[in-house]
């Protein structure tokens, strides 16, 4: 499916993705072989448009991972949380950027696949948990950058205190309607800096989470798409 990732690639230039290094991996990582196999048919995995996994969760549109990739500018040997690992996919394309990457996703069921894709395919360095995202992975912390690829409705506090001064966080907030937000954090200070309108699947919390320990956001915003996990 060498030409259909072709064809993806130039979708996401007309879309004004411009870092090449991101555009490169994009072109490179085969999108089609993190939809499970049993729905793999359902939808073309590299159309302009979310994919089904299974388990009520999607692969993002392919736009969606290239913007929210590029706007936490991965850069080799940078080490980056992923939170809601779905189909693996998100995390492959960090790590073809050379990322030390950190994976948590809450369903064991996609936690499994997942690993067993990025395996596969040779991403054999990517560390995934099955566990509850809001959390974090304290034990790796800190961490340069943090995507979330599940939409909570408040910003969690234990993710922003996770990531590096200087680091910088991407992930959707809100219920029913949601937005981008970057965080920038410098020593105990964040700023949040508000982006386009998106549709994720809702952030799930563990057993005993509770909520406590969140943050809000505005949301002025400048743009709007949609996207699924």
């Amino acid at each position: 499916m060498e030409d259909e990732r072709k064809a993806m690639v130039a979708v996401l230039r007309r879309y004004k993705i411009q870092d090449e290094h991101v555009l490169e991996a994009m072109g490179k990582v085969r999108r089609h072989v993190y939809i499970p196999e049993s729905i793999r048919g359902r939808a073309d995995p590299y159309g302009d448009h979310p994919c089904p996994i299974g388990y009520g969760q999607t692969i993002s549109q392919p736009f969606i991972v290239a913007y929210m990739t590029q706007r936490i500018e991965v850069k080799p040997g940078m080490r980056v949380l992923e939170i809601g690992t779905g189909s693996g996919y998100q995390a492959a394309i960090l790590a073809e950027l050379g990322a030390e990457v950190y994976s948590i996703e809450i369903v064991p069921e996609l936690a499994e696949h997942a690993r067993k894709a990025l395996t596969a395919e040779g991403y054999t360095k990517v560390k995934l948990r099955t566990g509850d995202g809001y959390k974090g992975w304290p034990e790796h912390a800190p961490f340069d950058a943090i995507i979330v690829t599940c939409a909570p409705d408040k910003i969690p506090e234990a993710l922003v205190k996770q990531l590096k001064d200087g680091g910088r966080m991407i992930l959707p907030v809100g219920t029913g309607v949601q937005q981008l937000v970057v965080l920038e954090k410098t020593g105990e200070t964040f700023k949040q800096i508000p982006d386009m309108y998106v549709r994720f699947v809702p952030m799930v919390k563990g057993k005993d989470a509770d909520d406590a320990g969140s943050t809000t956001t505005n949301r002025n915003s400048k743009n709007k798409d949609e996207s699924g996990k």
